[in-house]
């Protein structure tokens, strides 16, 4: 825990932090654009990553929620660098290559259902934005020009083009953006922390439910072209929502007409256990997935929608003169990306690391849970791997001050561990190859991590 590793750089940090000052990074604080002083990172191994000064960290984000497999895979480098060497790329209009032939194949296989074909994406908000187009450009197909709204919920996250930001329901990342607020619309964020006093969960649940039907009578099922959610809302604050929810959800989206996209950006890829959560955790079957992410680990940027047979059989038996889906990127089916994710999966067929999740998770939770006896922590939360500390929002009057997050995460790097803070809330989700021994060392680390945040608030 912390310790220092032999290799460091010998740029010195200030020289670092000029140049990365030079980049914008996302969700930038154009108030600190020239004066931020991040953790530099120069080297990786396993679920730790290692920085300028030498230190080691625990990775218990994943990078992103995404490095499932591990840093540091030489097989993975391997196949990269064969594939780049082979055929670096293709344009993906008139062209084809093999590994994206075989990434397609592969997935539809994975897949729950019909959802047999696939759009490849850039990452996860250029495949939201593409589900979000495709239900449009289905719906024009079918002389429904109307039927153009899109539900999500409060809280949920979806990306950060126009189309995926409006999706999303994060009402602080939404200040000073522009998004469409005539064509989507937001329920409540089904967080069971947040029900009403005295309400059991099983009751919060038809509340929500009954919300959501509201919702489609108010605006009519005949303009409401789909229905977004992810299975858990993981930048939300890793909300499970109760039971039975997703497949309500789902229920009442197939009555109305509704396309149900379940965003598995997070979900997929192993975090819960299974290549896609959406049947095989919350028994519901989607009509598109949009992922990312996982798909390769982090290794290679790459994000894919998958569309439903029944959607795509629907249209093609139309048959409309010239039916251009006139959607695409200059990335879309990249080779090497593709490649990439095929020897992701590999790598966790092969080394059961799903059968490892499912196996290891509960005692991750529980563990986790240890962390309540902290007089900030308000709620401790997760599934599979992936989990929340959420503490007391109240402590620290001060706007301009670092948020309760970011001195956790401050003190549990100088500890030796990198935690993901969203204003009051450590989020984790750590590489699906960590141990139980790792998961201790995580947890004592950001125990103490704890009790260091709350001794300072209370002595400052």
């Amino acid at each position: 825990m912390g310790d220092k590793h032999s290799l460091q750089n010998s740029t010195p940090l200030s020289a670092l932090h000029e140049k990365d000052n030079q980049f914008i990074h996302p969700w930038d604080d154009m108030n600190t654009l020239d004066n931020n002083q991040r953790t530099v990172l120069t080297h990786s191994d396993g679920i730790y990553v290692h920085d300028s000064d030498g230190n080691r960290l625990m990775d218990a984000p994943a990078g992103m929620w995404c490095v499932n497999i591990g840093h540091g895979r030489q097989e993975m480098a391997d196949a990269v660098a064969a594939q780049i060497m082979q055929l670096p790329y293709n344009s993906p209009w008139s062209l084809a290559s093999e590994p994206a032939g075989d990434l397609a194949v592969k997935l539809a296989e994975l897949s729950p259902g019909d959802l047999n074909h696939v759009f490849f994406t850039t990452g996860g908000s250029t495949a939201v934005d593409t589900a979000l187009r495709f239900v449009c450009f289905r719906n024009n197909l079918l002389g429904r020009p109307g039927k153009k709204h899109v539900i999500g919920r409060e809280n949920g996250y979806h990306g950060s083009t126009y189309l995926s930001a409006s999706a999303s329901g994060k009402a602080k990342d939404k200040k000073f953006l522009d998004h469409d607020y005539e064509r989507f619309h937001h329920v409540r964020d089904p967080n069971p922390l947040h029900r009403p006093d005295g309400m059991s969960e099983t009751a919060f649940c038809d509340l929500l439910i009954d919300e959501l039907q509201a919702k489609i009578d108010a605006l009519g099922a005949d303009s409401i072209a789909a229905f977004i959610a992810e299975p858990i809302l993981a930048s939300g604050g890793v909300v499970v929502p109760p039971d039975d929810y997703f497949q309500r959800c789902a229920n009442l989206c197939r009555d109305k007409d509704i396309v149900f996209i379940a965003d598995e950006v997070v979900t997929a890829f192993g975090r819960l256990g299974h290549f896609f959560a959406s049947e095989a955790v919350f028994g519901v079957t989607p009509d598109i997935i949009t992922t990312a992410k996982g798909i390769t680990s982090g290794y290679i940027p790459l994000g894919a929608v998958l569309i439903s047979d029944r959607l795509l059989n629907e249209l093609a038996d139309l048959g409309h003169e010239h039916e251009i889906f006139a959607n695409g990127f200059t990335y879309s089916g990249h080779p090497v990306a593709c490649v990439a994710a095929l020897k992701n999966i590999e790598i966790m067929e092969r080394e059961q690391i799903l059968e490892h999740v499912r196996d290891i998770a509960p005692y991750f939770q529980q563990q986790l849970q240890t962390l309540r006896s902290n007089p900030m922590v308000i709620d401790v939360r997760g599934k599979g791997l992936m989990a929340c500390v959420e503490c007391r929002d109240d402590l620290i009057t001060d706007s301009n001050a670092l948020s309760v997050g970011e001195r956790i995460d401050q003190h549990c790097q100088a500890l030796g561990l990198i935690v993901r803070p969203i204003y009051s809330m450590c989020v984790m989700s750590p590489p699906l190859v960590i141990s139980k021994a790792q998961i201790d060392d995580l947890v004592v680390m950001l125990r103490q991590g704890l009790q260091l945040t709350y001794d300072e608030i209370n002595h400052s």
